[in-house]
């Protein structure tokens, strides 16, 4: 059975990722996936979170020993999602919940305009 491990986004919501074995792409439609650095006995850390609208057709693999040229322990997790506006979400709230360092860290919260015709009291 492929190890599964679960992330956790900003909103509180939990996501269950499965780790390819053997390097292997499933043949599937859209997902979220995240790359991790997995090691011995330490929690995982999510080095990048991203979506794909088709696994077969995007370069994952690349992608992947990319990342692993700086972090050898680095590894593919999948979650299969067939919307795109369910994928999106998910991917930005692991983002902004896990600040992964590969990806861009989520804009701020624009500051309140204050309208110069009235001047605070």
């Amino acid at each position: 059975m492929a190890r599964q491990l679960d992330f956790v986004g900003k909103s509180g919501t939990t996501y269950r990722y499965t780790a390819l074995e053997d390097d292997r792409i499933p043949p599937t439609a859209g997902a979220n996936y995240v790359i991790a650095e997995l090691n011995q006995g330490a929690e995982a850390r999510v080095l990048y979170a991203g979506e794909t609208e088709n696994v077969m057709g995007s370069d994952l693999a690349a992608r992947l020993e990319e990342v692993r040229e700086r972090w050898r322990d680095a590894e593919l997790l999948l979650r299969l999602n067939v919307r795109r506006a369910v994928r999106q979400a998910e991917q930005e709230d692991l983002i902004a919940g896990l600040l992964p360092p590969l990806n861009d860290a989520p804009a701020a919260p624009p500051e309140p305009h204050q309208d110069d015709r009235f001047p605070e009291a």
